[in-house]
């Protein structure tokens, strides 16, 4: 009897777990909806890798044509570290950095990094703004709720 109902328990078991597993997969997937009139999101770009900075350019890019976002996403970069070699005048970025200007992508370096490898304004591509600390930008635009992107 106890053989009989361990037998009966194991096959209510396998039952159960097919029976989860093809609701599973019925599961329909949604997208995610854009409900809101507006949103915000800040890109960081901490390092110098040309495949990786073409990458973020590229991924900007395309968000900006997602349909759910067209029209309602306002993007702004932030570049430490490394990642000021995007904004130097010597680098070769300045048509991609331009062509996102123009639909309103905002392009941003941090002065801490300036200051600590002796790099001047004058270097930097002329429409790049400045906060005083790449770290204090991710910050206090994470509690204004923007969207924060490192690829």
């Amino acid at each position: 009897m106890k053989k009989l109902q361990a037998l009966l328990i194991g096959v209510l078991c396998l039952t159960s777990i097919g029976v989860f597993a093809q609701q599973k997969t019925d599961t329909v997937f949604e997208p995610a909806k854009a409900y809101k009139k507006h949103y915000n999101a800040l890109y960081i770009l901490n390092e110098a890798d040309d495949k990786n900075v073409r990458g973020i350019l590229r991924n900007i890019n395309n968000v900006l044509t997602d349909p759910r976002l067209k029209g309602k996403l306002h993007i702004e970069v932030i570049a430490f570290s490394d990642g000021v070699e995007m904004y130097k005048k010597t680098n070769s970025y300045q048509e991609l950095l331009l062509a996102l200007k123009s639909k309103g992508v905002v392009f941003v370096q941090c002065e801490k990094t300036m200051a600590e490898r002796k790099i001047g304004k004058n270097e930097l591509f002329d429409f790049v703004n400045y906060v005083p600390s790449g770290n204090g930008e991710i910050i206090l635009r994470q509690y204004e709720g923007w969207a924060i992107v490192h690829p």
